[in-house]
């Protein structure tokens, strides 16, 4: 009879001696935890979305004109000139996120059997393991394809990968600004894909627009993708030289910036003085009057003249004559606000050094 009253006796007291032990687990933890907030509060607090933060000025021109945006072309590959990551890749975003790059230029096709995927050029040739056409590969098939350095043609760990997996790897990170190297109706696809992952406010889109006919294209995108996407022109001065035509388009497209090719296809030709048309007087006050950032590309493009997109003032002109401010500077100067380069460590130093620069961390 004692032997069957001890074992219920026993249990009760080992309840008990785990209640007591809980309890002061739980009276432990909340006084750690009040020690480690109240220390936290004296630090300063990292944004909790930091893209949530880049697409607000982005689409804040008017009040963040102090503050210029740096975007990392195929993802941020190249360093003082030479290639040191695989573009388009997995690398190169974290390595832009790390130093405080504000969107990656992600280049987009279609598979075979229809998926968005990463990849610039139209043949895996260079950029990869395998030979041939994005096309003509199903996504199994591109998953075998590993990602290579330019170059040295170094192997990385990395595979081409969808536009989907590139999306949710940068999200509540960094922006995504999308090159899209299908036909411009694809955009809507883009947006879709980005709605689903609720990503509008993590990418920006963006055509080509040179006349009145592709500016109502542009609007019957616009239309389709949504207001709540960013979405601007890209505007070449060998087209559209008319600061009316600028107001215009940023007006209509109701854009947060527009993206500027100022041509330069002969080498022997001087370097550009004065910015061309799309940088005059007028279009900065075009730019200033539909809230909207002036954005210059400044990488070098294959086989053309140095700076072919800017002027012949590319980041080759900056690093090699030691004076970035003939290049970054002369375009900041004439109203720029976004750089889309293949040196943003370099681009994002000087604009420190320069005072052009706000942490994210001080946005309210």
């Amino acid at each position: 009879m004692a032997a069957s009253l001890e074992a219920p006796i026993a249990a009760r007291t080992t309840l008990k001696i785990g209640a007591l032990l809980m309890r002061l687990a739980v009276l432990v933890l909340g006084l750690l935890l009040t020690l480690v907030t109240g220390a936290a509060s004296l630090a300063p607090i990292p944004p909790s979305n930091r893209a949530a933060l880049i697409h607000e000025r982005l689409t804040e021109a008017n009040l963040n004109r102090d503050h210029v945006m740096v975007v990392a072309h195929r993802a941020g590959w190249k360093k003082d000139g030479v290639v040191v990551r695989a573009e388009n890749s997995f690398v190169a975003i974290d390595h832009a996120v790390s130093t405080g790059v504000e969107m990656v230029e992600l280049d987009v096709r279609r598979s075979k059997d229809g998926t968005l995927v990463i990849m610039h050029d139209e043949t895996l040739d260079r950029t990869t393991s395998c030979q041939g056409k994005v096309v003509e590969f199903t996504l199994a098939e591109l998953r075998t394809c590993r990602l290579l350095v330019e170059g040295d043609r170094r192997p990385t760990d990395e595979h081409v990968f969808t536009l989907e997996e590139a999306m949710l790897h940068a999200r509540g990170r960094i922006l995504i600004n999308i090159d899209n190297k299908l036909e411009p109706e694809a955009l809507v696809e883009v947006a879709d894909l980005a709605r689903s992952l609720g990503m509008s406010d993590g990418v920006l889109l963006k055509m080509a627009v040179w006349n009145a006919e592709r500016l109502q294209l542009a609007r019957d995108i616009r239309r389709a993708i949504g207001a709540e996407f960013a979405f601007m022109p890209i505007l070449a001065d060998d087209a559209v030289t008319e600061p009316a035509f600028i107001d215009r388009t940023q007006s209509a497209l109701g854009a947060p910036a527009a993206e500027l090719v100022h041509w330069y296809r002969d080498s022997s030709e001087p370097i550009t003085s004065d910015g061309g048309p799309l940088l005059s007087p007028l279009a900065r006050a075009a730019a200033v009057r539909n809230n909207t950032h002036l954005w210059i590309n400044t990488y070098p493009i294959t086989d053309r003249p140095e700076g072919m997109v800017a002027g012949g003032r590319g980041d080759y002109l900056a690093l090699s004559t030691g004076r970035p401010e003939d290049v970054w500077g002369f375009f900041i100067e004439r109203g720029v606000t976004i750089i889309q380069t293949d040196e943003p460590e370099a681009v994002i130093a000087w604009l420190d050094a320069q005072g052009l620069r706000r942490s994210y961390e001080l946005t309210n």
